[in-house]
């Protein structure tokens, strides 16, 4: 029989093994079922609450914190606030990122009541299980604990499966628990793996052997091998940075990453040539990865849609390496793990190659057999150069675009600022743009496969606390419709004096990705928003534009957006001053043109700069036939006429 410890309670225990897992913030919004817990957390101290403005927001901070320091938590309260955090948690679980939720629920005595006499009271369903079931959808583990007996030992379970699955648990206390006594933690919560025996090794041995028999399939055109690596978002999950960076300093073996892995070792590694997605990337880096190298070694890469970018398939001569198992060309490797791969792969590849025998200057090859392909450089050393050139300066002052939004943001990143920045962010062009910033490692974030939009937002608050990213600033981007979805949570970044520049990138107040997924076409068509029109302050163009001050357009004009992808104009630089306190200052600013962008840049990078002592706002004014050109292989070509 295990001992009650004197001063242990359900609430304390709970406590204890967060702190355990180094989590320093629990983010969440309160409620009653809640405040037991909350006030134990206080006591017992080490564990900072950070109430948030909307459930999804406290999510979202949960799993940005997560994805940096290993694990992270949001609390809620039963029903109203645990439905609001699901789609956080669907993220989490999609992506596995270890997120630990927290569900107050009502206590034993009102489900007792409900069972006898059909009393419901705040926040309860007819159906007792409803809040345990919808999770279980989308966790690794889901408790409820009623019984305080039991309760270190659900709370262990769920905690050992949200470390060992690498993905999201559900924890459901009922009230009356909270203060209640139960037994001290006894030994630490550990992430506990398969074993690895025999057969495990003869399996990663003929997973090895198969890819280095692909490699020698597949030849380029000098009879030298020509591989090239995809790292992907496992590297991060896993923590397995260090590994990559062995491997390809060890065999001089290029490599791509994933969006989703992006940053996930140093940009400056001279192996490193891009991020790698599909059809939306960079040209070099596409002709890099399809044609240049003969064969694809994906190491922790998903094969998503976004990843993928409009491509359907990956082909025979591809290795993919993650979800545990190994795919070379059409033979498959289970039970394979990606950190025992890794450094087999490397002997290997050393043992069969030398050290440094997979190096190459691909431009160089290319231009030494085939002349210089197209305008690309003449070898690697000029086109890492061409990467960090200043911005081109113009006589004439130019409105703003995506690819010069994101030109100047990485001059400023590698040039201009001496802090460090972790950029966040969000889904649709923003994401797109993001991806070829050059950052160090552990310098961006992004959820590449949930693709909520809004998430950016709240997960720069959870980006700023992680222990291991505090002395940097998040800067956000973030489209206009995904900010109106969780503006608020510039609440929390105001009320906690994170130095946060968002950029809502306000592209005449519409959906422009969703207009490009249904009816791409419509960017082939006349810009109303061209040199010969206007933009007004409330955000209309005209005169010579079909876009009116309220957002109305005239829908026989097939240059019009479909109509719901219209949305209301807001003001979005001025939110700042709804948010700011006497104590706790925030700033706004509107840019629509390169001076006043280069104007902004000069300022973020002046430590004594007033607008650096809070967060930022920042309303980009794009054009809305504006797109990143990453974005065109989806545009049609107009046709041509007699």
């Amino acid at each position: 029989m295990t001992a009650i410890v004197p001063g242990c309670t359900v609430a304390r225990y709970l406590a204890l093994r967060l702190a355990e897992l180094g989590i320093t913030h629990l983010f969440g919004v309160p409620g009653n079922h809640l405040g037991p817990f909350l006030t134990a957390l206080r006591a017992e101290g080490g564990i900072e609450w950070v109430g948030t403005p909307t459930e999804g927001g406290a999510g979202q901070a949960a799993d940005a914190y997560a994805r940096i320091h290993g694990v992270g938590a949001a609390a809620v309260t039963y029903g109203v606030g645990a439905f609001n955090l699901l789609n956080a948690c669907g993220g989490a679980y999609v992506e596995q990122v270890p997120l630990i939720a927290v569900n107050a629920s009502p206590p034993y005595e009102q489900w007792q009541n409900y069972r006898a006499l059909g009393m419901l009271t705040s926040h309860m369903s007819p159906r007792p299980e409803s809040n345990l079931d919808v999770y279980r959808q989308v966790t690794v583990d889901a408790q409820v604990i009623s019984n305080p007996g039991r309760a270190p030992g659900q709370i262990d379970a769920a905690l050992t499966a949200c470390l060992s699955a690498h993905g999201p648990v559900y924890l459901e206390v009922m009230e009356d628990l909270w203060d209640e006594p139960c037994a001290g933690p006894e030994g630490p919560i550990l992430r506990r793996e398969r074993p690895f025996g025999a057969r495990h090794q003869t399996m990663l041995d003929n997973a090895v052997n198969a890819i280095l028999t692909l490699i020698e399939e597949h030849p380029g055109p000098d009879g030298r091998p020509r591989p090239i690596v995809w790292a992907g978002e496992e590297i991060d999950r896993f923590r397995l940075g260090g590994q990559l960076t062995d491997l390809v300093e060890a065999t001089g073996v290029p490599f791509c990453t994933t969006v989703g892995a992006k940053a996930v070792v140093d940009e400056d590694q001279p192996q490193f040539h891009g991020v790698y997605n599909g059809h939306a990337s960079h040209p070099d880096v596409r002709w890099v990865f399809k044609d240049w190298a003969t064969c694809r070694i994906g190491l922790g890469a998903w094969s998503t849609s976004k990843n993928l970018g409009g491509e359907q398939c990956v082909g025979g001569d591809w290795v993919m390496a993650a979800n545990g198992g190994v795919s070379v060309g059409t033979s498959y490797f289970p039970d394979v793990r990606l950190e025992q791969l890794l450094p087999a792969l490397q002997d290997a590849l050393v043992k069969d190659y030398g050290s440094g025998g997979l190096a190459a200057d691909y431009y160089a090859e290319a231009h030494d057999h085939h002349g210089a392909p197209g305008h690309r450089p003449a070898g690697l050393e000029h086109h890492r150069a061409s990467l960090h050139v200043v911005p081109g300066s113009s006589r004439h002052v130019e409105r703003l675009t995506y690819d010069g939004v994101f030109d100047r943001i990485n001059h400023f990143l590698g040039h201009e600022t001496r802090e460090d920045w972790t950029v966040v962010s969000d889904a649709a062009f923003s994401l797109i743009g993001s991806m070829n910033l050059s950052l160090p490692e552990g310098g961006f974030l992004s959820q590449v496969s949930w693709l909520s939009i809004g998430w950016s937002v709240g997960a720069a608050t959870g980006a700023a606390l992680a222990p291991e990213r505090t002395h940097a600033r998040p800067m956000v981007f973030v489209g206009d419709g995904a900010f109106q979805e969780t503006c608020q949570e510039i609440s929390t970044h105001t009320r906690l004096g994170l130095r946060s520049v968002v950029f809502v990138m306000d592209n005449g107040h519409f959906y422009g990705i969703e207009q490009m997924l249904v009816r791409p076409s419509y960017y082939t068509g006349p810009d109303p928003t061209g040199p010969d029109s206007s933009i007004g302050p409330d955000g209309s163009i005209g005169p010579d534009g079909s876009i009116g001050p309220d957002g109305s357009t005239d829908p026989a004009d097939p240059a019009d957006p479909d109509f719901y992808n219209v949305l209301h104009p807001w003001h979005y630089d001025r939110l700042a001053a709804v948010f700011a306190g006497e104590n706790t200052p925030a700033n706004g600013v509107v840019v629509a043109d390169t001076s006043e962008m280069d104007a902004l840049l000069a300022r973020l990078a002046d430590p004594a700069d007033p607008v650096n002592a809070g967060p930022l706002l920042v309303r980009v004014r794009l054009s809305r036939h504006d797109y990143p050109r990453a974005m065109a292989y989806k545009v049609p070509r107009p046709t041509a006429t007699a």
